[in-house]
């Protein structure tokens, strides 16, 4: 896949896969609520990688340390990117393990997570993300694996 888009974030082979059925990603890969919520900003996003940032203002327990809930959320927020991407436009990624480990505490800044797939399967797609600090230093690794099913049918 290229690595130069229109956009910035998504490689133009899979934004002309997603418009040949009237998808605008741009829309339907972002965030979300709650990721916009957070702050969670996606830089790329693409089936191999899906990256993006998060800051910790805002974003911490009561002792002022990144929140776990939050790099579960971005870890969740990635996996699911790239599952979707993977699975296509006629497809809908379901999130049906998660699983995260943090290994360090952060207090300020930024932390940038990355999502590598594991195993792209038909029917299901794992990924791992690492949560890294300003630092480069692994602040949180989680996994994912999504159910991949059809889209829906649409009720009248």
């Amino acid at each position: 896949m290229s690595n130069v888009s229109r956009d910035g974030i998504f490689p133009d082979e899979v934004l002309d896969e997603f418009a040949g059925v009237g998808i605008k990603l741009e829309e339907l890969f972002s965030a979300g609520a709650l990721g916009n919520r957070m702050g969670i900003e996606v830089l790329r996003a693409a089936p191999d990688r899906v990256t993006a940032t998060m800051p910790v203002e805002g974003n911490t327990q009561p002792y002022g340390l990144l929140h776990g809930g939050a790099s579960a959320v971005l870890a969740e927020t990635l996996g699911s990117i790239g599952a979707m991407l993977h699975g296509g436009p006629r497809k809908i990624a379901v999130g049906v393990d998660l699983n995260v480990t943090h290994h360090r505490a952060v207090r300020s800044g930024t932390v940038t997570g990355e999502a590598t797939p594991i195993h792209r399967g038909r029917s299901t797609a794992t990924y791992e993300i690492v949560v890294s600090d300003d630092q480069g230093r692994r602040v949180c690794t989680g996994r994912l694996t999504c159910l991949i099913r059809d889209v829906p049918p649409v009720e009248a």
